[in-house]
């Protein structure tokens, strides 16, 4: 099963956090590339090499950018 990135911004709730291109702690990041499997959200940066994860509860807004 291949990843549907799509581009957009996710805020977190309080207490949880991404890392922006910088290597700073992020409880909101634009600009991103998200995929969502099963419970958990994949998160791509622009300016990082790794994927993050976070599980589904911790996210409280995404909006996509893109469409199908």
């Amino acid at each position: 099963m291949s990843r549907q990135w799509r581009k957009g911004a996710i805020t977190l709730v309080p207490g949880y956090w991404l890392l922006d291109a910088a290597g700073e702690r992020a409880e909101s990041l634009d600009g991103i590339e998200f995929a969502v499997e099963g419970g958990f959200v994949n998160i791509r940066v622009e300016g990082r090499e790794d994927v993050q994860l976070v599980s589904a509860p911790a996210v409280a807004h995404i909006r996509c950018d893109s469409r199908d």
